[in-house]
């Protein structure tokens, strides 16, 4: 099936065109027609298999039926998505497939100024992309009045109630019309996540397009064992031995995305922090610098697991095991988009082992273990007869990040000797080249994909230490 026989309008599908797509990704061809026909979605898919462009075309084809009636216009539709990156990413897509058609929209989140927002708002808007928690203040303040929405659609849903967003999503939820279309897509499924689909939608059609909680198929996944104290190196041998030339590096908190990326900036490796404590001028420096390719290495806490669109991403690598399976999923979905190829790797220090047993089994997949032995030749780990549930770290790093946007991170130094690589193309898919700058426009998309390499790695031993 082409864009041009889903029944889209001939502006949407001349944007989709234009960015050079003429057939839809699975979960696009499927939850496009639905949504045309009014039905509510429930939609569940891999990241980067084009979730915003399932909602946001028809949902634009929708609104286009009436026009835009100027100031003071109240919304008809929104999307609520966790993050900043996240939202400006949508909003980009918005404002790119829309750009035929007569639609106003926004992107609302905090970390910067209200007045462009409520000027924005008082112009009047048919589409406001916003994080949950500004856009309450908005309302609590009487600058914003959401009793005109039609469309609701839930971006990355189980990453919201993840951050602890469940109890603003329900404020929302009392502020807008009780008869609207709700669009809920996730790309993982908890019980938490089915409760609150199951709150709010009405005889849903279900898209489902992978395994609940799969990672994609494409992504080389593999997994170190190495000692805290000497991840560092391991990590900056890993990279230069390898000509890794864009790296996604997730740490487990601020403070330690900040000593990595220091450390690896002083190995001679670029590298930038990302984060929920950094502004958001810099966090658009940095994700600029690394699209750009000006960095190699973009160091980023569990905020920029669903935030990030970034085109043909070839390496992640997770410094520190998330203690949520669900976000390894996330992660590494950061790479092998769009059906590329990809590389994900991870550094396992000895408390670490619990938490990549329970990914292995949300995932029902083994991951390769391997460890560089004193000749620095890559050899792979047994598996243990048993599975021990005691190896986790310290109470202090099982902290879970909060409300808008923090995350976890680590710090620590090895040696190895990576190798070799792959790559491949995409179709439109939901995110856009911004990294978070915020204003309006008059709608559209962007596509994501991603390359990959395949990675060996750097000497290790399993020194029994814990990083506070």
């Amino acid at each position: 099936m082409l864009f041009s026989e889903m029944g889209l309008l001939p502006e949407l599908v001349a944007a989709v065109e234009a960015k050079g797509y003429t057939e839809p990704s699975p979960i696009q061809a499927r939850a496009i027609p639905a949504v045309l026909e009014g039905r509510d979605v429930l939609g569940g898919a891999q990241t980067g298999t084009g979730k915003t462009a399932a909602f946001s075309l028809p949902m634009l084809q929708i609104l286009s039926k009436a026009e835009f009636n100027g100031q003071n216009k109240r919304p008809r539709a929104l999307v609520l998505a966790p993050t900043r990156e996240l939202a400006a990413q949508v909003h980009q897509s918005i404002v790119d497939y829309g750009q035929h058609v007569n639609m106003r929209s926004f992107v609302i989140f905090g970390g910067v100024g209200f007045q462009p927002q409520i000027n924005a708002v008082r112009r009047g808007l048919d589409i406001i992309v916003a994080t949950p928690g500004r856009l309450l203040d908005l309302c609590q303040r009487g600058d914003l009045q959401l009793s005109n929405i039609e469309i609701l659609v839930l971006d990355e849903a189980d990453r919201m109630l993840d951050m602890g967003f469940i109890h603003d999503i329900r404020k929302i939820l009392q502020l807008i019309p009780e008869k609207r279309q709700n669009l809920f897509f996730s790309a993982t499924y908890s019980k938490d996540v089915k409760k609150l689909a199951d709150s709010m939608l009405h005889n849903p059609v279900e898209v489902e397009v992978a395994a609940r909680n799969a990672t994609a198929d494409r992504v080389d996944q593999e997994a170190y064992i190495v000692s805290q104290k000497a991840k560092p190196q391991f990590l900056a041998e890993m990279i230069e031995q390898g000509a890794w030339t864009q790296v996604l590096v997730f740490s487990r908190t601020k403070h330690g995305a900040n000593k990595l990326a220091t450390y690896l900036d002083n190995q001679g490796i670029g590298a930038m922090a990302i984060h929920g404590n950094k502004s958001q001028s810099a966090r658009e420096r940095a994700l600029a610098s690394f699209k750009a390719n000006k960095i190699r290495v973009l160091v980023a806490t569990d905020i920029a697991a669903r935030g990030l669109d970034i085109a043909d991403l070839p390496h992640v690598v997770n410094y520190e095991l998330p203690n949520i399976p669900e976000d390894y999923v996330h992660r590494i979905g950061r790479t092998g988009r769009a059906g590329k190829a990809g590389n994900a790797v991870s550094l396992v220090c000895d408390v670490e082992e619990g938490y990549l047993w329970d990914i292995e089994k949300t995932m029902k997949k083994e991951i390769p273990l391997f460890k560089i032995d004193d000749r620095g030749e890559k050899i792979s780990v047994p598996r243990p007869a048993t599975r021990s549930k005691l190896s986790r770290p310290a109470p202090g790093q099982q902290q879970r990040r909060g409300g808008g946007g923090g995350g976890r991170q680590g710090g620590g130094g090895g040696k190895g000797r990576p190798q070799g690589g792959r790559s491949g193309g995409g179709r439109p898919q939901g995110g856009g080249r911004s990294g978070g700058a915020q204003g309006g426009g008059r709608s559209g998309g962007a596509a994501s994909s991603s390359g990959s390499s395949q990675g060996a790695g750097p000497s290790a031993d399993r020194a029994r230490k814990r990083n506070r």
